[in-house]
């Protein structure tokens, strides 16, 4: 178990309430069904993992939560609020970085949170305080002014994290943040997110990466073929598997999946 995730103190959370509430949500998209009636109910103040394998319905799923999609059935509450009757309450409390975020790639680093922060409402000087401070942790102080179309695939999911981050959002989600970043930018996005998570905000986000939830997160959900498998704490979801990757598989239905002898010609130099 991470060390960090360990030392936090997951009980001193308990009692906030819930964070998210997905009732019967469905989406389809002509006759492919890609959330099949899910129903979820993540707990604040925790690091939560909505994990599942490619195809699951996961950022289907976090899309319909967050306000990007909307529903062809089904209700979602965040922090109290319908995301679809009061969506403006909502985005006032969330944070989002959607997988292949789009930015305003012809601004700098610090352009681009001076924008969103004004763009949120926070005054300007409080916006360029907590700018200059996201962009030293995160490592960004060398490319403040640089523009954003010229930075790497880490860096560009390290200023959308700063931007998301920026106005202290009850609820962050992360659609598959680590994907395509080099190691050390990792460590400095998971040092930040539980910090975070340690002031009593909630982290929802999605990963196919059953190590990297499993040293991150208190809460996991299993989604597989748009629908819910098992949610609970990671023990829970764990149970008496060794690791959290060999009950996944079990919940999914791959456990003992091979390729047999369908590729008896691969290898040993064969053409």
């Amino acid at each position: 178990m991470d060390a960090a995730r360990a030392a936090r103190p997951s009980a001193a959370r308990g009692g906030r309430g819930d964070a998210v509430r997905v009732e019967g949500l469905w989406k389809r998209f002509g006759d492919h069904v890609a959330v099949a009636g899910v129903d979820l109910t993540l707990p604040a103040g925790q690091f939560i993992g909505l994990v599942g394998p490619n195809g699951a319905g996961k950022t289907t799923t976090l899309s319909m939560i967050t306000g990007l999609l909307r529903p062809d059935q089904g209700r979602v509450t965040v922090a109290g609020h319908d995301v679809w009757r009061d969506p403006a309450e909502v985005k006032a409390r969330i944070g989002v970085l959607p997988e292949g975020l789009r930015l305003f790639e012809r601004l700098s680093g610090s352009e681009l949170l001076a924008y969103t922060g004004r763009l949120r409402g926070l005054p300007g000087a409080e916006v360029d305080k907590r700018a200059d401070q996201l962009i030293d942790v995160l490592g960004l102080t060398g490319a403040r002014d640089k523009l954003v179309v010229d930075y790497s695939t880490g860096m560009r999911k390290k200023i959308g994290l700063a931007a998301a981050l920026l106005h202290n959002p009850e609820v962050l989600f992360l659609d598959e943040p680590f994907e395509g970043v080099d190691p050390v930018s990792a460590q400095t996005i998971r040092e930040v997110l539980v910090r975070y998570t340690d002031s009593g905000a909630t982290v929802v986000f999605s990963s196919h990466v059953m190590e990297l939830v499993e040293s991150l997160c208190d809460w996991v959900a299993v989604m597989a073929a748009g629908r819910i498998r098992a949610q609970g704490t990671l023990e829970e979801v764990r149970g008496d598997a060794p690791s959290l990757q060999n009950a996944f598989l079990e919940l999914v239905g791959a456990q003992g999946r091979a390729a047999g002898d369908s590729l008896d010609w691969l290898g040993g130099g064969a053409r």
